[in-house]
C-alpha cells in the first residue's frame, strides 16, 4: 500500500505532540445533572501540531456532549508544545495537552504548570528500526546513526534515557537532526535508527510493507506521558473547573476505548482530510494508539505515580535538560480524578 507525501507529512508531524504548592483541592464529584450543570465556560485546550485522528477522545468529547454537560464549551487549538507551556504558565491559556518531560521544564523556568490527568498511560516516543538492522534493545545503538528531530522535546528526552538505560552517551553513536523525516530517512538508509511517536514512524513503515522493530522507554523507565497540564491560579480559584475538564476528559477516552469505530467516524467529522483515499492509513493510526489509552493495572484511568515524577524529575537533571532540583511533588496531583 502506498502512501502519499501528503499522508507521511501529516502523520510525522502530529504530538511534536507550581511556583508554590496549594492545599490539597477537592475531589471531583459525580457529574452533575443537566438542571444543576452551570452555563457554559469557553475553554480552549491547546494541544498538538495539527488537527488528527490521534485526538479522538476530544473530538468524540465535543461530539457526545460530555464537555458541554460539565458546563464546558471546549475548541481546541493546534500549535507547539513548548509555546503553551508558556501560555499556562502565564495564565494566558489554562489548559494544554503535554507530557511529564514538560511539566519538569516549566517549573525548572519559574513557571507554575501543573499535571491533573494522564492520558497516554505509556511514553509513545520509541526508537525503530527495519528488522534486518539488527536493533533489538538501547546496547545495540552503540555506533549506529541515529536520526532525531532535534535535540528538543519528547523525543530528545527518551532518546537520552534510551541511551542511559544502556550506559551509553550521545559519543556512543551518530546523532543526525534529521527533522520530522523519520519513516524516510530509516527507509532510505540515510540513519540506522530514528526516534519518533510510536504510532507515526512506524506505521507509516509498516503501511508501506516494511518490518519494523522498535524499543519502547517503559521496559527500562516509566516517567509520566502526554495529559492534562493547567496551572497554580487555575487550580487555586477554580477547582470545580479543572474537575470538570477531567471528568469529561475521562469520560470521553472510556467512551472512545469502548467504542472504537464509532470514535473513528467522529474524528473523522473533525479531521475530513484523513478520509477518502487516507481513511485505510489513518485507522491504522488510530488502531495503534488506543493502546496507548488504555487504563494500567492497578491505577484508576487518569492517575500517575510519585515514582514516576521522581524518575523524570531526576533524569531530567541528570541529563542537563535542566540545571535545578524539581520537587516531584509539586509537579502533578492525582486529586481531580473522580
Amino acid at each position: 500500500m502506498k502512501t502519499s507525501k501528503a499522508l507521511i507529512f501529516t502523520l510525522i508531524l502530529t504530538l511534536v505532540l507550581s511556583a508554590c504548592t496549594p492545599g490539597p483541592p477537592p475531589r471531583a464529584a459525580e457529574s452533575q445533572t443537566p438542571a444543576e450543570a452551570p452555563s457554559l465556560t469557553p475553554i480552549t485546550l491547546g494541544v498538538g501540531f495539527i488537527p488528527n485522528v490521534q485526538f479522538a477522545p476530544f473530538y468524540v468529547g465535543m461530539e457526545k456532549g460530555f464537555f458541554s454537560a460539565e458546563g464546558i464549551d471546549l475548541s481546541l487549538d493546534y500549535g507547539f508544545e513548548n509555546d503553551y507551556l508558556k501560555l499556562v504558565g502565564t495564565d494566558e491559556l489554562q489548559f494544554m495537552i503535554g507530557s511529564g518531560d514538560q511539566v519538569v521544564l516549566g517549573r525548572a523556568q519559574g513557571l507554575p504548570v501543573r499535571y491533573v490527568m494522564n492520558w497516554y498511560t505509556r511514553y509513545p516516543v520509541v526508537v525503530f528500526a527495519l528488522a534486518d538492522s539488527g536493533i533489538r534493545e538501547p546496547a545495540d545503538l552503540k555506533g549506529k546513526t541515529i536520526g532525531i528531530p532535534g535535540p528538543f522535546g519528547a523525543t530528545y528526552v527518551a532518546f537520552r534515557a534510551l541511551l542511559e538505560a544502556a550506559g551509553l552517551t550521545e559519543a556512543d553513536v551518530q546523532v543526525e537532526s534529521i527533522g520530522f523525516t523519520q519513516a524516510a530517512a530509516v527507509s532510505e538508509g540515510r540513519v540506522d535508527a530514528a526516534v519518533d511517536y510510536a504510532v507515526n514512524g512506524p506505521v507509516i513503515l509498516e503501511l508501506q510493507g516494511l518490518e519494523v522493530v522498535q524499543i519502547p522507554l517503559e521496559p527500562y523507565l516509566q516517567i509520566p506521558a502526554n495529559g492534562l497540564i493547567t496551572n497554580q491560579r487555575t487550580i487555586q480559584e477554580e477547582p470545580k473547573l479543572v474537575a470538570r475538564m477531567v471528568r469529561a476528559s475521562l469520560r470521553a477516552i472510556e467512551y472512545t476505548l469502548a467504542n472504537p469505530d464509532e470514535a473513528f467516524q467522529i474524528a473523522l467529522k473533525f479531521v475530513p482530510e484523513a478520509g477518502g483515499e487516507n481513511q485505510a492509513a489513518n485507522r491504522a493510526v488510530f488502531d495503534a494508539v488506543l493502546a496507548f489509552w488504555q487504563p494500567r493495572p492497578g491505577l484508576p484511568l487518569g492517575a500517575t505515580t510519585p515514582e514516576e515524577w521522581r524518575n523524570v524529575a531526576e533524569l531530567m537533571q541528570r541529563i542537563g535538560l535542566v540545571d535545578v532540583a524539581v520537587d516531584p511533588e509539586e509537579l502533578y496531583t492525582n486529586d481531580f480524578l473522580p
